[in-house]
Protein backbone atom coordinates (compact mmCIF):
# COMPACT_ATOMS: atom_id res chain seq x y z
CA UNK A 1 0.00 0.00 0.00
CA UNK A 2 1.62 3.63 -0.95
CA UNK A 3 0.37 6.35 2.01
CA UNK A 4 0.61 9.96 1.30
CA UNK A 5 0.61 12.69 4.25
CA UNK A 6 0.01 15.73 2.29
CA UNK A 7 0.20 18.37 5.05
CA UNK A 8 -0.39 22.16 4.83
CA UNK A 9 2.77 23.92 6.07
CA UNK A 10 6.83 22.86 6.98
CA UNK A 11 7.53 20.95 9.79
CA UNK A 12 10.09 23.15 11.80
CA UNK A 13 10.09 21.13 15.62
CA UNK A 14 13.30 18.84 15.66
CA UNK A 15 11.62 16.31 18.46
CA UNK A 16 8.40 16.38 15.65
CA UNK A 17 10.60 15.47 12.87
CA UNK A 18 12.30 12.76 15.29
CA UNK A 19 9.23 11.21 16.16
CA UNK A 20 7.51 11.10 12.57
CA UNK A 21 10.86 9.56 11.14
CA UNK A 22 10.70 6.85 13.58
CA UNK A 23 7.46 5.98 12.88
CA UNK A 24 8.08 5.85 9.27
CA UNK A 25 11.05 3.75 9.21
CA UNK A 26 8.81 1.29 11.33
CA UNK A 27 6.34 1.45 8.67
CA UNK A 28 8.57 0.70 5.72
CA UNK A 29 8.09 -2.81 6.49
CA UNK A 30 4.28 -2.54 5.64
CA UNK A 31 3.81 0.20 3.14
CA UNK A 32 5.16 2.81 1.30
CA UNK A 33 4.57 6.04 3.16
CA UNK A 34 5.25 9.48 1.94
CA UNK A 35 4.64 12.60 3.52
CA UNK A 36 4.31 15.78 1.33
CA UNK A 37 4.16 19.46 2.43
CA UNK A 38 2.41 21.93 0.78
CA UNK A 39 3.32 25.88 1.50
CA UNK A 40 0.94 27.23 3.75
CA UNK A 41 -0.81 30.80 3.25
CA UNK A 42 0.43 33.65 5.08
CA UNK A 43 -2.40 35.27 6.92
CA UNK A 44 -3.05 38.53 9.24
CA UNK A 45 -4.27 38.08 12.52
CA UNK A 46 -7.85 39.66 12.33
CA UNK A 47 -9.35 38.07 9.09
CA UNK A 48 -13.09 37.84 7.61
CA UNK A 49 -15.12 35.16 6.89
CA UNK A 50 -14.26 35.93 2.80
CA UNK A 51 -10.30 35.90 3.61
CA UNK A 52 -10.55 32.88 5.51
CA UNK A 53 -12.10 30.59 2.50
CA UNK A 54 -9.81 32.18 0.09
CA UNK A 55 -6.59 31.29 2.11
CA UNK A 56 -8.20 27.55 2.59
CA UNK A 57 -9.17 27.38 -1.44
CA UNK A 58 -5.74 28.43 -2.13
CA UNK A 59 -3.70 25.76 0.20
CA UNK A 60 -6.65 23.43 -0.86
CA UNK A 61 -5.69 23.87 -4.87
CA UNK A 62 -1.96 22.91 -3.41
CA UNK A 63 -3.29 19.66 -2.37
CA UNK A 64 -5.71 18.96 -4.77
CA UNK A 65 -2.46 19.33 -7.14
CA UNK A 66 -0.48 16.23 -5.26
CA UNK A 67 -3.69 13.91 -5.38
CA UNK A 68 -3.88 11.27 -8.80
CA UNK A 69 -7.62 10.53 -10.07
CA UNK A 70 -6.91 7.07 -8.15
CA UNK A 71 -5.95 7.87 -4.62
CA UNK A 72 -8.70 7.24 -1.75
CA UNK A 73 -8.64 10.47 0.37
CA UNK A 74 -8.86 11.14 3.80
CA UNK A 75 -9.34 14.11 5.55
CA UNK A 76 -8.38 15.07 9.17
CA UNK A 77 -11.09 17.58 10.16
CA UNK A 78 -12.91 18.35 13.65
CA UNK A 79 -16.36 17.66 12.08
CA UNK A 80 -15.44 14.52 10.60
CA UNK A 81 -16.18 10.60 11.79
CA UNK A 82 -14.13 9.15 15.03
CA UNK A 83 -12.85 6.12 14.66
CA UNK A 84 -10.96 3.67 17.02
CA UNK A 85 -7.90 2.41 16.27
CA UNK A 86 -9.26 -0.69 15.13
CA UNK A 87 -11.93 1.19 12.66
CA UNK A 88 -8.69 2.77 11.31
CA UNK A 89 -7.44 -0.64 10.98
CA UNK A 90 -10.20 -2.04 9.34
CA UNK A 91 -10.70 0.61 7.14
CA UNK A 92 -7.14 0.16 5.77
CA UNK A 93 -7.49 -3.68 5.22
CA UNK A 94 -10.47 -3.26 3.29
CA UNK A 95 -8.75 -0.20 0.90
CA UNK A 96 -6.33 -2.86 0.47
CA UNK A 97 -8.69 -5.76 0.30
CA UNK A 98 -10.99 -3.74 -2.45
CA UNK A 99 -7.63 -2.87 -4.55
CA UNK A 100 -7.12 1.04 -3.48
CA UNK A 101 -3.18 0.47 -3.66
CA UNK A 102 -3.04 4.92 -2.89
CA UNK A 103 -4.20 6.50 0.14
CA UNK A 104 -3.83 10.04 0.58
CA UNK A 105 -4.26 11.28 4.38
CA UNK A 106 -4.92 15.52 4.20
CA UNK A 107 -4.38 17.65 7.07
CA UNK A 108 -4.81 21.60 6.60
CA UNK A 109 -3.47 24.52 7.92
CA UNK A 110 -4.83 26.30 11.01
CA UNK A 111 -7.88 27.17 8.88
CA UNK A 112 -9.22 23.67 8.40
CA UNK A 113 -9.63 22.53 5.22
CA UNK A 114 -11.41 23.62 1.88
CA UNK A 115 -14.66 22.72 0.52
CA UNK A 116 -13.36 21.16 -2.41
CA UNK A 117 -10.92 18.52 -0.57
CA UNK A 118 -13.80 17.52 1.50
CA UNK A 119 -15.75 16.84 -1.48
CA UNK A 120 -12.72 15.40 -3.11
CA UNK A 121 -12.69 12.96 -0.15
CA UNK A 122 -13.97 9.35 0.18
CA UNK A 123 -13.82 10.01 4.53
CA UNK A 124 -13.78 12.52 6.80
CA UNK A 125 -11.66 12.01 9.88
CA UNK A 126 -11.84 13.46 13.18
CA UNK A 127 -8.87 12.50 16.22
CA UNK A 128 -10.96 14.72 18.67
CA UNK A 129 -13.33 17.66 19.37
CA UNK A 130 -10.20 18.99 20.50
CA UNK A 131 -8.11 21.24 18.09
CA UNK A 132 -4.19 19.79 17.77
CA UNK A 133 -1.70 21.53 15.72
CA UNK A 134 -0.98 20.71 12.44
CA UNK A 135 2.71 19.55 13.13
CA UNK A 136 1.37 17.43 15.68
CA UNK A 137 -1.17 16.23 13.81
CA UNK A 138 1.36 14.60 11.42
CA UNK A 139 2.96 12.41 14.25
CA UNK A 140 -0.39 11.49 15.73
CA UNK A 141 -1.33 10.07 12.25
CA UNK A 142 1.97 8.68 11.58
CA UNK A 143 1.62 6.46 14.78
CA UNK A 144 -2.16 5.53 14.05
CA UNK A 145 -1.67 4.25 10.65
CA UNK A 146 1.14 2.31 12.43
CA UNK A 147 -0.70 1.52 15.14
CA UNK A 148 -3.29 -0.29 12.45
CA UNK A 149 -0.89 -1.92 10.40
CA UNK A 150 0.40 -3.84 13.77
CA UNK A 151 -3.44 -4.74 14.36
CA UNK A 152 -4.10 -6.12 11.00
CA UNK A 153 -1.22 -8.36 10.94
CA UNK A 154 -1.97 -9.56 14.95
CA UNK A 155 1.27 -8.26 16.23
CA UNK A 156 1.97 -6.82 19.47
CA UNK A 157 2.39 -3.17 20.28
CA UNK A 158 -1.90 -2.23 19.95
CA UNK A 159 -2.28 -2.49 23.96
Amino acid sequence: MNISIISVGKLKEKYLKQGIDEYKKRLSAYANIQIVEVADEKAPENLSNTEMEQIKQKEGERILSKLSPDTYVIALAIEGEKWSSEKLAKQLDQLALHGKSKVAFIIGGSLGLSKEIMQRSQAQLSFSNMTFPHQLMRLILVEQIYRAFRINRGEPYHK
